[in-house]
């Protein structure tokens, strides 16, 4: 009896510690474990940094305007000679500030004086010309007075002629014979020589003014030929004048390309000056226009200048997009059509008191940023 009860402890404590090692490797029937609060930290994190930078992008894609799509732009004006010549002196070096009128570079005067020289030349023997047209003029108006001079004598004796003859023939009729018929023969001779040589005197008188008239009208073309030479005159003093190339407009040199000895054309590019004034003009596309209006501030960055703070103000819009400008427009007029959004250049000027600040550093061609908010009150849009 005593060994069977023995047995039966022993067989259950045999069960019991299988029990009791398999206990710490299973889960607790009761609950389970709590969660790291590290883990929990880091999502909160992220979900917070996530909803953050999420209603920065809806709050800015819907108040904000902004491109990177834009530069800095201003005027760029190319200096040329405006007539050929060997460059003598340069006056200025690359960024030299200039002001308008300045000169730039000077070229061989030469060939203009002796040009000068030549047409003036050419003027004094036209001038001596029309003296001496002047003399012939006033020598022809004096023969043709002589000629009507003779016409008014020759008239005279024509009248006498005429007077002699008449008589003559009222003492010769059949009824009175005072006279031979040889006298009234000769009477009637007289009085048609004398009209003869009235008609000549005449012819003589006319001649006489046809060539007043021709000496006139070659002096006539002789003073327009003074005129030519005036005008020739005037324009080599002109060519001399441009021997001085100078600058167009006050600025800043850039792009020296002329040098001392070499030989210009007309036209050809020898610097270029680069105004202070310059504005930003910004590619916005084109369905982001319609919340922009002239007069709207902008905010500004620089690329070349970070951590200066630009404001602009949105000048004028573009009248057409920048593809309309391109050299080879696209054809949209085709089967293989691709809609493109377009940008449309926005011109926006910076306040006066930056570009002051900022001159010789703001340069045409660097890149900004462009961010327009888009409420702004009515006062600060125009």
């Amino acid at each position: 009896m005593a060994q069977t009860q023995a047995a039966g402890e022993q067989k259950n404590l045999s069960a019991v510690q299988p029990a009791a090692q398999a206990a710490p490797g299973a889960p607790a029937p009761a609950g389970k474990s709590p969660p790291n609060k590290r883990v929990l930290v880091i999502v909160g994190l992220i979900a917070l940094v996530a909803l953050t930078a999420g209603g920065r992008m809806w709050y800015r894609s819907h108040y904000y305007v902004e491109t990177d799509n834009a530069y800095v732009t201003g005027h760029v004006h190319p200096v040329s000679s405006r007539i050929a010549g060997v460059v003598t002196r340069v006056l200025v070096e690359d960024n030299q500030v200039v002001k308008a009128g300045d000169p730039i570079a000077e070229l061989d005067p030469a060939d203009q004086r002796v040009r000068i020289e030549q047409i003036e030349a050419q003027i004094a023997s036209v001038q001596q010309q029309i003296a001496q047209s002047d003399a012939q003029l006033a020598q022809t108006r004096a023969q043709a007075q002589a000629a009507q001079a003779q016409v008014a004598q020759a008239q005279a004796q024509a009248l006498r002629a005429k007077q002699d003859a008449e008589r003559f023939s009222q003492l010769y009729t059949d009824q009175i014979k005072a006279v031979s018929k040889a006298e009234v023969d000769a009477a009637n001779a007289a009085r048609a020589s004398a009209a003869a040589d009235v008609a000549a005197r005449r012819d003589t008188a006319a001649a006489a003014q046809a060539q007043i008239a021709a000496a006139g009208a070659g002096r006539d073309v002789l003073k327009a030929q003074v005129k030519v030479l005036q005008a020739q005159l005037k324009d080599a003093q002109q060519q001399l004048g441009y021997n001085k190339v100078v600058s167009p407009v006050a600025g800043r040199i850039g792009k020296r390309s002329v040098e001392v000895g070499a030989r210009v054309q007309p036209g050809q590019q020898l610097a270029a000056v680069v105004e202070d004034n310059v504005w930003v003009t910004a590619n916005f596309k084109e369905t982001q226009l319609a919340g922009l209006q002239p007069g709207q501030s902008v905010n500004l960055e620089v690329d070349a200048l970070p951590g200066q703070h630009l404001v602009g103000h949105v000048e004028s819009f573009s009248p057409a997009s920048g593809n309309q400008f391109a050299l080879l427009p696209a054809d949209n007029a085709t089967g293989n059509f691709t809609k493109i959004v377009q940008r449309v250049p926005v011109k926006i000027t910076l306040e006066q008191a930056d570009l002051k600040r900022l001159s010789g550093r703001l340069v045409p061609g660097m890149s900004v940023v462009a961010e327009v908010p888009l409420k702004q009150s009515s006062q600060s849009a125009h």
